[in-house]
């Protein structure tokens, strides 16, 4: 497979579970005034019939539903569900989440919302629920990241633990210890004291491991873990095997840091991608810095922001095109149906637009959502894509200072 098939095939991937994420959000934010939202659950071994049987016999129970309006809208969703289940053969391949009914939108109206959504990953179970909210327990978990990193950096007097999501970095808990200075104390022997120091630090490290090892043992996905710190500490914790035996086995290599708090943990991930190029952290900075030299460079090889890569797109100059994922914005265009007048918007939602020439009102006449209008942009110049993420400090300079969107050029 070629660089640009591969290219092609993870962004495919990565923006299937972009939109998966933008539909989930748009879902939890519905809320109806009864019980009239309905959540279907689908796997992908069941049959098609059973699910349309089903709602079928659903929809007999709801005629008996007192209020004429919850009524209504109840079983408008049923139809409405077994109309789409028709154009379906089978279920997808991880199943279906279907959330259809009808939210208030001005006064005492209301208006059906639909969505029809195939998860990153198969639906274990048939699942009918009609509620005040739309039931997303068993797809939320879908959301996060499956690979994750565990995180430790430790000295004798503090230990930070953290885990690496992606390109995020969660800090699991600050521990100060209670180990002395190594110097002597009072009337007691130095023998003593010494073995009382040991004794303080061995319990220290022993805490710090059962911290870690109970949050690392939660994370399904951990693919390793990371060990930081100043000094020779890091060291004997990891050669004394204080982790649960899981995790030590986990351990891909120890890194000098200078710091054991929050910043330790930013300072051990940044330690980390120098050298681990399959941390996602790690290509995100090794893109972004590369769009960053360019710019520096002013070889002519780099655009940002939207009218100036949008052009070079146009161009087929885009070699890789870089998006962030926290572009969560929509590009409206308004058209004045008087005189043909055109206005393109980015903004988070449709606003009213008066027409600059003639002042008559516009009608929004079509909308993209930005990532995935330079997505398909980028795909029909076979140009490179890049998504990158906004948690990171290169993924939040990219996104706030430079809009979100880049390109490294084929040529200036």
């Amino acid at each position: 497979m070629s660089g640009l098939e591969q290219n092609k095939k993870d962004i495919e991937k990565s923006l299937k579970e972009y939109q998966f994420k933008k539909y989930v959000d748009q879902v939890r934010k519905h809320e109806g005034r009864g019980t009239e939202l309905i959540s279907v659950y689908v796997p992908p071994e069941r049959q098609i019939s059973d699910v349309v049987s089903y709602l079928r016999d659903e929809y007999s129970t709801s005629s008996n539903i007192k209020s004429k309006t919850t009524r209504k809208n109840v079983t408008t969703a049923i139809e409405s569900i077994m109309s789409k289940l028709r154009y379906y053969k089978a279920p997808p391949e991880h199943g279906l989440a279907i959330f259809v009914g009808y939210v208030p939108t001005r006064g005492d109206k209301s208006d059906m919302v639909s969505y029809f959504i195939e998860p990153p990953q198969s639906v274990t179970s048939f699942l009918y629920r009609c509620d005040s909210k739309f039931y997303l327990d068993p797809i939320l978990p879908m959301l996060e990241k499956k690979e994750v990193y565990g995180l430790i950096v430790i000295d004798r007097a503090e230990a930070t633990i953290g885990i690496l999501r992606g390109s995020r970095i969660e800090v699991v808990e600050n521990k100060d210890s209670l180990v002395p200075s190594k110097h002597h104390q009072g009337g007691q022997s130095s023998r003593r004291y010494e073995r009382l120091i040991e004794l303080a630090a061995h319990e220290f490290f022993t805490k710090i491991a059962d911290i870690s090892s109970t949050a690392f043992l939660r994370e399904q996905g951990l693919k390793g873990v990371l060990i930081g710190g100043p000094g020779s500490t890091k060291e004997f914790f990891y050669k004394h095997a204080y982790l649960q035996y899981q995790i030590q086995e986990k351990v891909i290599d120890l890194y000098d840091v200078g710091y054991t708090n929050e910043y330790g943990l930013k300072e051990l991930v940044d330690k980390a991608s120098q050298t681990l190029s399959d941390l996602e952290v790690a290509k995100e900075k090794k893109i972004i810095e590369r769009l960053l030299v360019e710019i520096k460079k002013g070889t002519g090889l780099a655009a940002y922001g939207d009218k100036e890569v949008t052009r070079v797109l146009g161009e087929g100059r885009v070699d890789t095109l870089i998006v962030s994922k926290g572009l969560k914005k929509m590009k409206f265009t308004y058209r004045c149906e008087n005189d043909g007048t055109e206005v393109t918007e980015i903004s988070q939602e449709e606003k009213e637009h008066t027409c600059p020439k003639c002042g008559n009102p516009m009608v929004m006449v079509n909308q993209t959502d930005l990532i995935e209008g330079y997505i398909e942009q980028g795909q029909s110049s076979d140009s490179k894509i890049e998504l990158v993420g906004d948690e990171s400090d290169e993924g939040s300079l990219f996104l706030n200072s430079f809009g979100g969107i880049g390109a490294i050029l084929r040529y200036s």
